[in-house]
């Protein structure tokens, strides 16, 4: 909050008189702790989400200068270990206009948003009771002077049905934790009684490899063969020429051909290219490929010309790619945004320095010569194998005909859609990898969306499909959200979507294709850029308005407020060729080496096959 300018010229100090306290008679002293002023003005949740404001001072005490208190909302266990979160401090008059007050305790207003599921570290509340209480301490010189608790007070009229219950979830690789959050009023306290009751606590690496779809951990002999004998098996096929018009097209991430893939085969399928294509697709890396599936791939790795895969393949990093062979990286994200791959080299979750994924790339394809440099650095690959062609299943926002096909199909399948205007919200993940992904719903307020926005719109959630939650719709909303989660190619919602939230996904590049407005819902944007972070300055770099909260949220979404003037820059920096042909280059240079017309590359001086008219 910035400072007031009675803040800014108040410099008396009215706690002068507080280093004679302790001298003060006993008497004295007591009276300045009965004779205590508070009320909690609103308490709400959002799920394990505490929204709390009210203000608290002691009479006779000035509170004119708000850097001389601080109020905590503490929590108190039954073995009396406390547990403190700070409140912000606020003008009584921001939360109660009519509230008559001294001029002397305008500073006694507090207001605060508490998580539970993330109140010790990341981890949810422990298990436990936890008596509650504002804490207001006194300051002078960050020397806390006076400390004084006082209870809620009967907050029943802000529970429904004198209770709220809520679910705790916390995800890592090594520990999955749910726990139940009851919360209701104590009437020995006089104040809110929170509980703490633990329902699961898994280490799931003990017992899967993947816990999203319960495929148990590989042994030994499996990951043996999986690795060294796969590795000796491409090497041993070396016998066998390499098939000048073979294409092994080849996912972890898919049960068919889909995404830049899947275009890049009806491209060559379209044009009568007869070559001999082979597919190699597995719903994840973590669902075991059997022996016969393990052998061919190697097979097809070992004499295909052309090896098309688009995004990081841990089997095949380790192979030394043929002279007359390319490794082809059509890469799933358009643009550059948060930090990838060697990018991240050193941080958290970052590779090792020792790595073999990506660096054996022949060509990688992008969207623009602005972020060759950024993917060269990502792949740790040179930058002369950065082809800036386009991103091939951006085609279809070119097509007007598929366009509205499409849509067609989607309004067929989904009446409720052709009604009123849809928000997809497709955030990305938390956690460092597959075993921990997830995101965490409650910092959505359902109810506030849906009382703000269900005349005219429908929410759809689109989830990144690795999340190991999932989202739990109340009936009551049951017309208003709808889970497209399990929904695979996201560009085709994208098409019927008026309004996209998301946070720091790579979707934003494909819907600014579209010229339509977005948000950017990043609740967590400062841990997440220090943690993680991006090629560019997140704030100037987002093609729409950021916002923290729902409330924010439906105030942008209700005033048509989007920022849309930043689209079209965005759009035009990250896409060298806005004509729907990205799918036609790379099969002309990348699959048959035919000479077409690219951008030049900044400090290349040639790229075979292509040709450099401007």
């Amino acid at each position: 909050m910035e400072e007031t300018k009675e803040q800014n010229h108040s410099h008396d100090n009215k706690l002068n008189y507080f280093p004679s306290f302790n001298q003060l008679p006993k008497d004295e002293q007591k009276k300045y702790f009965e004779d205590i002023d508070y009320k909690i003005t609103s308490l709400g949740w959002n799920g394990s989400i505490l929204n709390i404001n009210g203000y608290c001072y002691i009479k006779g005490i000035s509170l004119n200068n708000y850097s001389n208190i601080r109020k905590n909302f503490l929590l108190v266990n039954e073995d009396g270990e406390n547990i403190k979160f700070v409140l912000e401090d606020i003008q009584v008059s921001e939360i109660e206009k009519n509230k008559k007050i001294d001029p002397m305790y305008q500073w006694a207003g507090f207001t605060g948003v508490i998580n539970f599921s993330k109140s010790q570290g990341n981890k949810p509340l422990l298990p436990g009771r936890y008596q509650t209480y504002i804490e207001i301490e006194y300051l002078k010189n960050s020397q806390t002077l006076i400390t004084r608790r006082t209870p809620l007070g009967d907050i029943r009229k802000f529970l429904k049905n004198n209770f709220h219950s809520a679910q705790m979830e916390f995800f890592s690789a090594k520990n999955q934790i749910v726990d139940n959050l009851m919360v209701t009023y104590d009437v020995k306290s006089k104040s809110m009684l929170l509980e703490s009751i633990k329902i699961r606590d898994i280490n799931p690496s003990l017992i899967y490899g993947d816990i999203k779809n319960k495929t148990r951990k590989p042994g030994l002999i499996y990951r043996i063969f999986r690795s060294i004998v796969f590795q000796l098996l491409y090497y041993l096929f070396h016998v066998f020429p390499v098939n000048p018009r073979r294409i092994l097209f080849a996912s972890d991430s898919r049960v068919e051909i889909g995404g830049n893939l899947k275009f890049v085969y009806e491209e060559m399928v379209n044009r009568k290219i007869d070559y001999d294509y082979k597919f190699m697709f597995k719903e994840n890396s973590f669902v075991k490929k059997t022996v016969i599936e393990i052998v061919k791939l190697a097979y097809y790795c070992a004499t295909s010309k052309s090896i098309l895969i688009e995004e990081n393949y841990p089997m095949i990093s380790p192979l030394k790619i043929r002279k007359k062979a390319d490794l082809i990286q059509l890469w799933h994200g358009a643009g550059a945004f948060k930090k990838f791959g060697y990018s991240r080299l050193g941080q958290p979750g970052g590779p090792k320095v020792n790595s073999k994924d990506h660096r054996n790339y022949t060509k990688a394809v992008v969207s623009t010569k602005n972020v060759a440099t950024h993917y060269a650095e990502s792949f740790d690959i040179e930058k002369d194998r950065i082809y800036p062609l386009g991103i091939p299943r951006t085609d279809i926002f070119f097509d007007e005909e598929y366009k509205e096909q499409k849509r067609q199909e989607l309004y067929e399948k989904y009446p409720f859609l052709k009604d009123r205007k849809v928000i997809l919200f497709a955030p990305t993940f938390r956690g460092r990898g597959r075993k921990e992904a997830h995101y965490p719903i409650e910092y959505l307020d359902f109810e506030k969306l849906y009382n703000n926005l269900k005349d005219e719109y429908v929410f759809l959630f689109k989830l990144h499909f690795i999340i190991l939650n999932k989202v739990t719709i109340p009936y009551q909303y049951s017309d208003f959200f709808y889970d497209f989660t399990d929904y695979r190619e996201v560009n085709d919602l994208l098409l019927i979507a008026d309004i996209l939230i998301t946070d720091y996904s790579s979707i934003c590049f494909e819907f600014s294709l579209l010229d339509k407005p977005m948000l950017f819902f990043a609740y967590d944007v400062e841990e997440y850029i220090s943690k993680r972070g991006f090629y560019y300055e997140y704030q100037s770099f987002i093609p729409g308005n950021l916002v923290k909260t729902t409330n924010e949220l439906v105030e942008k979404i209700v005033n048509k407020d989007f920022a849309e003037e930043k689209i079209k820059p965005f759009r035009d920096y990250f896409f060298d060729d806005l004509d729907g042909k990205a799918s036609q280059r790379v099969v002309d240079l990348i699959l048959l080496g035919r000479e077409i017309s690219i951008p030049v590359l900044d400090n290349v001086n040639s790229i075979k096959g292509i040709s450099r008219d401007y």
